[in-house]
């Protein structure tokens, strides 16, 4: 069991199929390489029920476990029910987080123990209930930063349970929004193409995500429900603040945004209406996500806005770890 961060490796081979469970679908994808190429060889996408699961840090998910559980399988089932998967949940399960230390003790069973120290503070529930994980982010002057998440341990263990009463063992367990930016790096043609700072916006029907990177190291990550104050614009314009006050920012090489056609397909905003909003609070060119970049589709599959926004994370858990994968 366990939450990895942003652009780690698992210590095993990384699963032929990713499964999203998200608040109002399920979706799935399984992948193979073809003459060099990685391909999506199938994949599934299933509407999930309003209330069925509602994202929470601190209380049970699948409020219809039954529900769940038989969408689960119907995906699963359409791409060939793998039982080795890696599992994308939604970003409001975890708890993220930047420390900084001006010295890493040498042992990791001591950093973990001054990282969870670090963390108890703001935890909304006890530190000795939780799943805690973490990873080397920027070295600066003063000190190694490091990007934690923390869950609950009982919530991810609930969605631990699902993928196993559906048939699945889940052994790769991320958020969201680090799986996009794990599909943006794949994509890259040009190993090391991620460089300067860049801003990536991840959408959800339920809650926004914002993650700034320094070359590959994530400096600044905000996270935020659907129902808060304030536009997704207005939002982004006050990270790009603290962005250029707090981070020494110079301005953003490169801003990219998935997930706006969960919006759209809501009547809230069009996807255009988006990126428009974003380029006008920011002065730059907004991108979206564009998945295909790190995997080729085949013929049948029809490559609309959502499906594409829908295969992003599923895609960067798949390919952690790689980049120039383009086919």
């Amino acid at each position: 069991m366990s939450i990895f961060g942003s652009l780690s490796l698992a210590d095993a081979p990384p699963p032929a199929a990713a499964v999203e469970i998200a608040a109002h679908r399920v979706s799935a994808v399984a992948i193979e390489t073809r003459s060099g190429r990685t391909v999506v060889a199938a994949q599934a996408v299933e509407a999930l029920p309003d209330g069925a699961l509602v994202p929470s840090l601190t209380a049970h998910n699948a409020r219809e476990r039954s529900v769940v559980l038989a969408v689960l399988q119907r995906v699963l089932d359409q791409i060939g029910r793998p039982k080795r998967i890696g599992l994308v949940v939604p970003d409001p399960v975890a708890k993220v987080s930047l420390v900084k230390f001006a010295q890493v003790p040498p042992r990791a069973h001591d950093l973990d123990q001054l990282i969870r120290w670090q963390v108890r503070k703001a935890a909304p529930f006890p530190i000795e209930e939780a799943q805690v994980s973490y990873e080397r982010a920027a070295r600066t002057a003063d000190g190694q930063e490091f990007l934690v998440s923390l869950a609950r341990r009982d919530v991810i263990v609930e969605y631990e349970e699902l993928c196993a009463a559906a048939g699945a063992h889940a052994g790769l367990i991320d958020i969201s929004t680090f799986n996009v930016v794990n599909a943006v790096i794949a994509g890259d043609v040009t190993p090391g193409a991620a460089t300067g700072d860049w801003l990536l916006v991840n959408v959800a029907g339920d809650y926004a995500s914002i993650v700034v990177l320094r070359g590959l190291d994530v400096i600044l990550f905000r996270s935020r429900g659907a129902d808060a104050e304030g536009t997704l614009a207005d939002l982004v314009h006050q990270t790009a603040m603290y962005y250029e006050d707090r981070l020494e920012g110079g301005g953003f090489s490169r801003v990219l945004v998935c997930g706006a056609s969960s919006l759209s397909a809501r009547g809230s905003a069009d996807v255009d209406q988006i990126r428009r909003g974003l380029e006008d609070r920011l002065g730059k060119a907004v991108e979206t996500v564009d998945p295909r970049s790190a995997v080729s589709l085949t013929d049948r599959i029809t490559a609309s806005p959502a499906f594409l926004d829908t295969l992003a994370p599923l895609v960067g858990l798949l390919l952690r770890g790689k980049a120039g994968r383009a086919a």
